[in-house]
């Protein structure tokens, strides 16, 4: 299928490495969620703040920190609360935090095999902050949490205050480029790929992501992988081939809230195909992703690769701050 992508695309610069990276990137989305390299352990526990986590829908929520404004963490891919461990620590002393877990994830039951999973999720991140009379808050996502957040802020413009999307897109880098049949397509090839491997496979995936996309960090790397493999992995499969397949990109023209989108950037993995890119070209490529949505902001954090927070977690910390405070 690849083969004929790369055929359909020889006039573009759409390279077949191109769409191999964006394929390899989606794979690797099944590790996840990071921790800070000085973090918890494997089989660390939550904060003693938080509460043991309310069920809304086919969302796990958890509170943290008892005044202050909103704000919402949603995990990418597999991951669980402990991915927020520092952040949740920073803003619990100015903020309610609530962070989220997906069905599936960190060892929690899949939902029903019925609907579109994303969908679901939007739809009881809603009931959450309606039922809870939320106001506006500040919604924080991570890769697929991130692209979970630009979709809810334009499908409900009034309940959002404002987002930060870390190393998380309305659409897949690379997938603009193809047509939406060749993106299914590539959406059930990740699908049955993670869903065939092995107990065993499936951890190595998480390993091997991690060490060569996740973190410039090898030992965080070794820490991580075994958390995100608690998830279910059939979960897993099913939540990256939506975000695979979907291109979200026109919902944002409803997106009043300022956008904010960190980007990772490392000198050693600066290529998209035969080219080298610059942290300003990525930048750019990124913002034209988010061209739709009216008051985005796209800005690279560096060195890092796609865990933003832990290859730089002060910078991190001080932009989601500085973006918290001003909105």
């Amino acid at each position: 299928m690849l083969d004929t992508l790369h055929a359909n695309e020889r006039g573009s610069h759409m390279s077949y490495r191109i769409v191999f990276r964006a394929a390899a990137l989606l794979m690797a989305a099944a590790a996840a969620s990071t921790l800070h390299a000085a973090g918890a352990t494997p089989g660390a526990t939550p904060a003693a703040s938080a509460l043991q986590g309310t069920q809304v829908g086919t969302l796990k929520v958890e509170r943290h920190g008892t005044a202050g404004s909103p704000v919402i963490l949603i995990p990418g891919l597999a991951g669980g609360p402990w991915v927020w461990k520092d952040t949740i620590a920073d803003l619990e002393k100015h903020h309610v935090v609530y962070a989220v877990t997906l069905a599936g994830f960190d060892g929690t039951p899949a939902p029903s095999a019925d609907g579109n999973w994303m969908d679901r999720a939007d739809a009881s991140l809603a009931q959450f902050i309606k039922d809870n009379h939320l106001a506006k808050p500040i919604l924080v996502g991570h890769s697929l949490g991130g692209t979970l957040a630009l979709r809810f802020a334009g499908r409900h413009p009034d309940l959002t205050g404002g987002l930060v999307a870390v190393d998380g897109l309305p659409i897949f880098p690379g997938m603009e480029r193809v047509s939406p049949e060749q993106r299914a397509a590539i959406a059930a090839q990740l699908k049955a790929k993670t869903e065939g491997a092995t107990p065993d496979e499936f951890k190595a995936q998480q390993l091997a992501y991690m060490q060569k996309v996740g973190t410039l960090d090898a030992a965080t790397a070794e820490r991580v992988a075994p958390l995100n493999a608690r998830s279910d992995q059939k979960a897993v499969a099913r939540y990256m081939a939506e975000d695979a397949g979907a291109d979200y990109r026109s919902e944002l023209k409803a997106a009043t809230a300022p956008i904010l989108e960190i980007t990772a950037f490392a000198e050693q993995d600066a290529q998209m195909g035969p080219m080298k890119i610059t942290q300003a070209q990525k930048v750019a490529y990124y913002t034209a992703l988010l061209s739709d949505a009216p008051n985005a902001k796209v800005i690279a954090l560096a060195p890092s690769r796609h865990y933003v927070m832990l290859d730089q977690p002060a910078a991190f910390g001080k932009a989601l701050n500085d973006f918290i405070e001003a909105h």
